[in-house]
Order: C-alpha cells, then sequence, then structure tokens
C-alpha cells in the first residue's frame, strides 16, 4: 500500500485522473443505484417480495464482487463525463463558476437523505456543503491539494427533501496555506442554511 501511495503526487491525496471505465451504461448504473437507496428508504412491502429483492440483491453483489477495486482503479470519482464524476457518495448536484468569483449551483437530496418529517438529515448537509465549500476552495485558488481542517454548520430552517435548492459559496480569506470559506444554502428566497470551513493546502507528500 506505500509504495501505491508514492505512485501520486500529494501523497495518497489526488485528483482523479479521467477514464472511461465501466462503460456507456455506468451512469444508468450509478442512478440505479441512488433510485434503490431511495427505495430502501420508502418501501413497505410484503414479506415475501422483501425476500426476493434481497435474493436479487445477493445476487447483485455476487456478480459484482469479484471486480472490486482500489481507489486509484475504480471508475466512481473519475467519468468527468457523468454527474458529480459518478461517485455515488455525494450528494447530487451542479455547480458553476460565475463572473464574480464564487461559486454557484443546485442541490436535491432525495428520500434516501431524509431524517426526520420531511426533513433532510443534519449529517447529509455536513456532507453536501463539504463538497460545495471544498469545490469553493480548490476552483478559486487553483489548489487541489487541500484538506478540509473545520466544518462549522447552522442550520437556520427545515431542509426539504425532493426539491431543487440554491447554493452559493466563495472564499472569505486566505491565511498562508489556510483557506476560510463560506456558502449559504437556500429555497428561493429562504434561508435554511449556512455553513463555514477551513481547508488546508497540503506540503508536498502529506497525505
Amino acid at each position: 500500500m506505500v509504495v501505491a501511495e508514492q505512485q501520486h503526487r500529494g501523497g495518497g491525496f489526488n485528483p482523479p485522473e479521467p477514464t472511461t471505465k465501466g462503460g456507456p451504461d455506468y451512469g444508468r448504473f450509478i442512478d440505479a443505484v441512488r433510485t434503490l437507496q431511495d427505495h430502501a428508504r420508502a418501501v413497505d412491502a410484503p414479506d415475501a417480495v422483501i425476500t426476493e429483492a434481497a435474493d436479487l440483491l445477493d445476487k447483485v453483489s455476487a456478480l459484482l464482487s469479484p471486480f472490486d477495486a482500489d481507489e486509484w482503479e475504480s471508475p466512481s470519482g473519475r467519468r468527468m463525463d457523468l454527474p458529480m464524476r459518478g461517485n455515488i457518495l455525494t450528494v447530487p448536484m451542479s455547480a458553476r463558476k460565475t463572473d464574480e468569483g464564487r461559486i454557484q449551483g443546485s442541490a436535491r437530496f432525495a428520500r434516501f437523505h431524509l431524517g426526520r418529517n420531511g426533513a433532510v438529515h443534519g449529517g447529509c448537509l455536513g456532507m453536501l456543503f463539504d463538497s460545495v465549500l471544498g469545490l469553493t476552495s480548490s476552483v478559486l485558488t487553483g489548489g487541489p491539494y487541500q484538506r478540509t481542517a473545520y466544518l462549522k454548520i447552522d442550520y437556520r430552517h427545515v431542509v426539504p427533501i425532493e426539491k431543487e435548492l440554491q447554493f452559493d459559496a466563495g472564499i472569505d480569506r486566505v491565511d498562508g496555506r489556510k483557506i476560510f470559506v463560506s456558502g449559504r444554502l437556500t429555497d428561493g428566497d429562504t434561508l435554511l442554511t449556512e455553513a463555514d470551513a477551513l481547508f488546508v493546502r497540503l506540503k508536498p507528500g502529506q497525505p
């Protein structure tokens, strides 16, 4: 493992190298897994249906398991032609750099991200902001080798699932290797959540 990590710049932390692995149906595969996650949270099916579904999933896992690869070989996170680079972990979103030097975009939480009573689980908001603010820090400073030092979230309003929401983020200041970033998530004119974070540029070879 140590030898493998030495092959990547920035220690074990390296920007993904684009790939076409997974073929033309990899995006459909990822979408199907996301849909399955939503069903797993929502379904209230007869026992026999759940048993049949579990059997099918066991078969799918058996089909895929011989092909598990490490993070440097798997197409997950490296399919630049797909939303979120084909990464099943991240909250689906789209983002762009504005003329004012900020990052803006939209995100949509699914049934899978439900906490209680129609609200997004707070931890899922943390995942979204880590992605959004990390992207903001990387894109606006041009430095890919960074890690999160802290992430603080203020929950201002209940965040709904299954609705397109808007985010806006920017860099507050830079102090040496430290990059201070903040952003907000809104539903129209309603402020839902605010967050600020510190990202630290990695030293050469730092994992």
